[in-house]
Order: C-alpha cells, then structure tokens, then sequence
C-alpha cells in the first residue's frame, strides 16, 4: 500500500517524515485546524504486551464538535463511527497516514448528506497533507 492512495472509503498518504515527526506533526494540526485530540493509540506497544511483534503504528482519534453535532443531530447512529480516526504506520520504510473518509457515512447512514460529511472531510484531509508535508 505504499504511495498515495484514495478510493471510495479510505485516503492513504505518504509522509515526507520518519514516523515519529509524522506522529507529532499530525498532533499539531489537528490542534492548528481546531480540533479535539481524544486518545492516541500505540497499536505496536499494545501488541507488543501480548507476544506479538508488529512495526509502529499510531492511531489517533480526533472529533470536531462542529462537524459531530451535525452529523449527530441528523442520525445518532452515526456515533458508531465517531470520532474519525488516522492512522499512522511504517511500511516498507516508508511512513503512511490513512484515514476513512466521512463521505462514504453519506453512503451508509441515513439521513446524512455528502454535503455535511464532505465539510468534515476536507478538513481531515487538510490535516493529514499538513502533517505529512
């Protein structure tokens, strides 16, 4: 999966930057674009404490109130999928970041249109090209 990457449900793009000043690069915009950072998880440490061996991977989970409210108030269902989250992981040496796209709950939740999910979009995809550049 090396490269960039956008399909109907996920963005993959590839960091100019090793995994850890991707990791904090992410963290800063996230914060910079105004959003709430809720948990950052160490999938490699978590893994690592039951016997297995995997390389680094993050997954931080983000929410807009903005955008949350929103979505929320047109389909509370729509929490199942809440909050977004990206991912950042090496592979083949190289440094990912991936999220789902909001657009594609337009496409499964009744109720939400593409319009609202797209406004949370593009503000996610703006995170990720800042953090990676």
């Amino acid at each position: 999966m090396a490269g960039d990457t956008a399909n109907g449900f996920l963005y993959v793009k590839e960091s100019r930057k090793g995994f850890d000043d991707t990791v904090v690069s992410l963290l800063r915009a996230i914060d910079a674009n105004g959003w709430a950072l809720f948990q950052v998880h160490d999938i490699k440490e978590r893994l690592a404490a039951k016997g297995f061996a995997h390389g680094n991977i993050k997954v931080i989970e983000l929410c807009s109130a903005k955008h949350a409210n929103k979505i929320l108030l047109k389909n509370p269902v729509a929490s199942a999928g809440m909050p977004c989250r990206i991912s950042v992981f090496a592979e083949r040496g190289k440094t990912l970041v991936a999220s789902m796209r909001p657009s594609a709950m337009a496409r499964i939740m009744e109720g939400i249109s593409e319009e609202d999910s797209m406004e949370a979009e593009r503000d996610i995809l703006k995170i990720i090209g800042e953090a990676v550049q």
